[in-house]
């Protein structure tokens, strides 16, 4: 059993995940100097198995990060309107 919050991001650094459970996760997607940020909530099998993978078969396509990564993304780039 995972403990959480988690952080991953994919190899390419363009999008950053927060994983509050196995139900739950925030992803900041970047572009140029801008953030885009997705809450989801897992409903449909798709979803629940790309939040596994990020999980537990994460190697291929993320690797781990940590908080402070994430906070500084959130506080040092805009919001896309």
């Amino acid at each position: 059993m995972a403990s959480f919050p988690q952080y991953r991001k994919y190899k390419n650094n363009k999008s950053y995940f927060k994983i509050l459970s196995e139900q739950e996760f925030y992803e900041i997607q970047l572009q140029r100097n801008q953030k885009n940020i997705y809450h989801v909530k897992v409903k449909v099998l798709p979803d629940r198995n790309y939040l596994h993978d990020m999980l537990y078969n994460y190697e291929d396509y993320w690797d781990k990060c940590d908080e402070n990564e994430i906070k500084f993304i959130e506080t040092h780039l805009k919001t896309s309107s």
